[in-house]
């Protein structure tokens, strides 16, 4: 129980989610369903759900690129979800409508594309092959002043802070890393870290510089009615980190420290930092940069054990995700499910520091008994037994 509140105390969802985040363990370890980018339902699983509970709300899209639904109030409170999902509008720079074939532009002329039932991904990176420094100075870089990144964003803000009692977590646009990645190519982008770090360098400073500049006026314009601010930058795969650790350390971490400071000046929410994969060996580098939590704690991945993971850096960050979604949410039983949830409260709930998640977004494969397995099981789980 958090200091000072009698047993039986029952929290609102925020101060749920914030005591975890505190590293004190609230009435029960918060849930986190459709909060963020990397914890919602895709869009097939969600009419799957509807159907399933017959609901009849129409379906509303959260992520346009990761094919996410974006869950009513109503369905929010049936789960026990106690995160809010705060979604920056998309830019006027971004055009509103896929092409006829099925593609889009992003807001950095990038083209992506969707195969059925999944999420977009990179079909163009504009800027592969032969590239110079020079050739970063002329591109057409997107505008972070423009005020449409910010549009309305105030006003959802406050009134999903004063409608709900749920923790508000505004949602950022995919990280500088991953626009990176995305504007050179996957393949070119890692030659260059090893072959052209100076090239590399150029690339990650031009795309920070905005991208910081974007993130930090989502956050102002948040202001107060935001409990958590999501950074998604992924820095690993399934078995081991996407560079080494010398040129992460070399080449990433002070940028993403520039970003975190920045961050941490703007706003006195706190900062869920979203990687897939295997970013054992950088969780020391990441709590000594200022993150709050770690999500989504992917476990089949090397090195990604839960106890610890607990052991060695609970004292510091708090553990957001842990729900396998490799094998256990979309293969298992409902009670597979319930016993993979009360295994990661046993392993990382004690002493507060944890929020129950998937590990990664619910993907359409997943059935609806599973989703409402995972989601009674969490409604049950105290960190320590009474």
């Amino acid at each position: 129980m958090p200091e000072g509140s009698p047993a039986g105390t029952t929290l609102t969802s925020r101060q749920r989610v914030l005591a975890a985040l505190d590293h004190r363990e609230p009435d029960r370890v918060p849930l986190d369903v459709g909060g963020t980018t990397a914890t919602g339902i895709n869009l097939h699983a969600y009419e799957a759900l509807k159907g399933h509970l017959a609901l009849r709300e129409p379906t509303a899209v959260a992520s346009r690129r990761s094919s996410l639904a974006s869950l009513p109030e109503s369905l929010l409170r049936r789960l026990g979800s106690d995160v809010r999902a705060l979604h920056p509008p998309a830019p006027d720079a971004a055009p509103g409508l896929p092409e006829p074939d099925g593609s889009f532009l992003d807001a950095w002329g990038v083209r992506f594309v969707r195969p059925p039932q999944g999420h977009y991904y990179v079909r163009e990176s504009v800027l592969e092959g032969p590239l110079t420094v020079h050739d970063l100075a002329a591109y057409p870089w997107p505008d972070p002043t423009d005020p449409s990144y910010t549009r309305s964003l105030a006003a959802q803000a406050e009134a999903l802070h004063t409608g709900t009692d749920g923790a508000v977590a505004l949602n950022l646009p995919v990280g500088f890393i991953h626009q990176c990645q995305f504007l050179r190519g996957f393949q070119d982008w890692l030659m260059d870290l090893a072959a052209d770090p100076p090239l590399a360098e150029a690339l990650l400073d031009r795309v920070l510089d905005v991208w910081q500049e974007i993130a930090l006026r989502l956050v102002r314009a948040a202001g107060p009615f935001v409990d958590v601010v999501f950074y998604a930058d992924d820095i690993a795969h399934q078995t081991a980190m996407l560079m080494s650790m010398a040129a992460y350390r070399r080449l990433i971490k002070p940028r993403q420290a520039r970003l975190l400071r920045a961050l941490h000046g703007a706003t006195a929410a706190r900062i869920v930092y979203h990687s897939c994969g295997a970013v054992y060996p950088a969780i020391g580098d990441l709590i000594d940069m200022g993150i709050d939590a770690l999500n989504p704690v992917q476990v089949s991945a090397a090195g990604m054990e839960p106890a610890r993971l607990k052991r060695e850096f609970g004292r510091h960050l708090c553990f957001w995700g842990g729900i396998d979604t490799h094998h256990v949410l979309p293969h298992g039983t409902p009670e597979e499910v319930r016993a993979e949830v009360r295994r990661r409260v046993a392993e990382l709930a004690e002493g507060g520091g944890y929020v129950i998640a998937s590990v990664h977004n619910i993907q359409a494969e997943v059935p609806p008994q599973n989703i409402l397995a995972m989601c009674d099981q969490s409604l049950r789980e105290r960190a320590v037994d009474e």
